[in-house]
């Protein structure tokens, strides 16, 4: 005779079977990290240091403008405005200071260009002194016989202009054209025009006294100008005429 297996017996079998507990795995012991602030210390040295070293070797290595090394020093240059005729004092007095029609400021290491007798009869130029760094950074005079007084401002400068072939391209290619009248302590006029070029600043100062035109210009390229603009602002106030 067959054994019938109830139900309860199966269910009773299984369920008084356990698996034994599996025991706990250790737990690794943790890690200990090395104390972190000297190494900090340590960075924080070597950034400072760097910085300080950097600073060291930039203000060592970048050297002062003329600017901050020295000002501006100047000699004053007297111009007689003599004719072609009495070139070199021939004919005339020889003492500049004694015979001197106008004055400007020269600054110090400014070269002196020698006018030539054609040049001074055919376009009056009188006196010019140069930078020697850049030669285009310059200062002239020029003058006119047979003046009285002054026209009005526009057809000075552009009387001035046709004469002057480097002039005439500077205002026709001007970003800015101005010109004021000013009056000396003497109560002389003086016409001061400023053109700002493409590529070179002019400054021109015009008056008449003694029956003749004085034109005084003082140019430079716009590199130039802009690095020693006060400079050139100087030379360029410190002209006048002297009236005997």
């Amino acid at each position: 005779m067959a054994t019938i297996f109830s139900p309860s017996a199966l269910l009773s079998s299984s369920s008084t079977t356990a698996t034994a507990p599996k025991s706990p795995l250790p737990t690794p012991p943790a890690k200990t990290l090395p104390p972190t602030k000297p190494l900090l210390t340590n960075l924080t040295t070597t950034l400072a240091a760097t910085a300080l070293a950097t600073t060291i070797l930039t203000t060592s290595t970048t050297p002062p403008s003329l600017a901050e090394l020295s000002p501006a020093t100047y000699r004053l240059y007297y111009g007689t405005a003599a004719s072609a005729a009495n070139y070199g004092g021939y004919g005339g007095n020889s003492d500049k200071k004694a015979s001197a029609e106008y004055i400007y400021d020269v600054p110090d290491g400014w070269k002196e260009k020698l006018v030539s007798k054609i040049q001074k009869g055919t376009n009056g130029t009188d006196s010019e002194f140069f930078n020697p760094k850049k030669k285009t950074e310059k200062v002239y005079l020029t003058f006119l016989d047979g003046f009285r007084k002054l026209a009005p401002k526009d057809l000075v400068l552009n009387n001035l202009a046709l004469s002057d072939v480097d002039l005439q391209d500077l205002i026709a290619t001007a970003d800015n054209v101005s010109s004021e009248e000013r009056k000396d302590d003497k109560g002389q006029v003086y016409y001061e025009y400023e053109i700002d070029g493409v590529g070179a600043h002019s400054l021109i100062s015009v008056t008449c006294a003694n029956n003749k035109l004085y034109a005084h210009f003082v140019k430079a390229p716009t590199p130039e100008w802009n690095r020693d603009q006060e400079t050139l602002r100087h030379i360029h106030e410190s002209f006048k005429t002297v009236v005997g």
